[in-house]
């Protein structure tokens, strides 16, 4: 592709890739993080889908971190490091002036500025205006694992969530590191366009639930609930309106979550929003105590006893119940099982799809290296019910869940 007449050289590849962002003006906001060199090749990937990539850091960054001339570079366009009287916040945040702001990566200490409405400096001012002017905000954090983990942290994601979308971040090897580039894409595209669940209610449970042996002591299962927030997050980038019914585990994703402890709660939860609503998807990713005790004690039982002997009745199959409440609901099944073969697990998702009258059937072996449970990765078989097999190999638990969402939007949009 040659160059036009007037243009940046670099702003040859703008929709090489894709038109989704075609005329989209983005604004990148860059912080003083370690990963903030990670910015170049979003900046890139924006501008692949037609996107306008408009960066703005501090001098400080620019001075220790990454170089203004490189996101000139990479953007084709001057980058905003200090606010002037052309007042760039302003020019690029106001009312109607850009489609979208992104914060990547964004650091503790600016997260907590934008959650007290602090502005002292051109990314907290830029946040500052475009929080008044609703332009859609994307927050990508990162961070050390034990920041991520501060309540007070915790207190300031919790506050924003209602007015901005967070791309978390993945944790491993001690730290939240920022969240990767295509899926701050995926989530700029989703928000940018018609995305292809627009206009979809979607149901998603997650986590697993307890069942008391006392008012202390329980029985569950060693579910995270990472697999059911991402798939949430993923169907609310593609336009869907999400609700979450959500057990224990890892903190629920933006949108409507209704919390539940037990089988019970989590059985009543769904079965008043099927009964309430209209669902266009059910996704059931949540790990049910398959048992609960016979009898449950109403005070502690006293360890000096000995021992005890705990009789264990099965609980309900919520997911034989879907189709009877809401018959036109597409629904999405889980079976995960521990240490078989790829025919074994394909049998017994097939035998579950059956019994349950699930549409397709998300099957994974929990015994596998790299996606045990908690992990942050996972591979899957995904049965219909014409026996067609898609399977997911190794990869983050986000991209797993956007490329099952993809499965499930052709389906029901076929």
């Amino acid at each position: 592709m040659r160059t036009r007449r007037g243009a940046h050289p670099s702003k040859d590849i703008v929709g090489s890739n894709g038109s989704e962002l075609d005329s989209k003006k983005i604004v990148l906001c860059i912080t003083g993080s370690v990963a903030a060199y990670r910015a170049i090749d979003l900046a890139r990937l924006l501008m692949r889908r037609g996107g306008d990539v408009h960066a703005v850091m501090t001098e400080s960054t620019a001075a220790t971190l990454l170089h203004a001339d490189m996101m000139k570079w990479a953007t084709g366009n001057d980058v905003v490091m200090k606010l002037t009287g052309d007042l760039e916040h302003v020019m690029l945040a106001d009312y109607g002036m850009s489609d979208l702001i992104i914060v990547y990566p964004c650091t503790a200490n600016t997260l907590g500025k934008i959650a007290a409405g602090i502005d002292d400096t051109p990314v907290t001012s830029v946040i500052s205006v475009a929080l008044g002017s609703k332009i859609p905000i994307i927050i990508a954090p990162a961070m050390h694992e034990a920041m991520y983990q501060n309540r007070f942290i915790q207190q300031n994601l919790d506050r924003l969530r209602m007015h901005v979308t967070f791309v978390g971040p993945s944790v491993e090897e001690g730290k939240a590191k920022v969240a990767e580039p295509d899926q701050v894409l995926a989530a700029s595209i989703a928000i940018l366009s018609k995305g292809p669940l627009a206009g979809k209610r979607v149901l998603v449970t997650a986590g697993s639930t307890v069942e008391h042996i006392d008012p202390i002591r329980v029985v569950t299962n060693t579910s995270s609930g990472k697999m059911g927030i991402a798939i949430a997050q993923e169907a609310k980038r593609m336009g869907a309106s999400v609700t979450l019914v959500y057990g224990h585990g890892s903190e629920p994703a933006n949108g409507r979550a209704v919390r539940v402890s037990t089988s019970e709660e989590m059985h009543r939860a769904i079965v008043s929003e099927l009964s309430s609503k209209k669902y266009d998807i059910a996704v059931m990713a949540a790990a049910v105590a398959d048992f609960t005790p016979a009898k449950k004690s109403d005070k502690k039982i006293d360890t000096r006893e000995g021992k005890i002997e705990l009789s264990l009745v099965a609980t309900k199959k919520i997911i034989d119940e879907i189709k009877k409440k809401s018959k036109g609901t597409f629904l999405v099944a889980f079976k995960a099982d521990y240490g078989v073969t790829d025919s074994v697990l394909i049998e017994k998702a097939h035998k579950k799809l059956q019994e349950s009258g699930a549409d397709i059937v998300v099957a994974n072996d929990l015994g596998r290296k790299g996606s045990e449970a908690g992990s942050d990765r996972n591979q899957v078989f995904i049965v219909d019910k014409k026996k067609k097999i898609v399977h997911l190999p190794l990869e983050r638990k986000a991209v797993v869940a956007r490329k099952l969402l993809e499965l499930v939007a052709r389906a029901i949009n076929s």
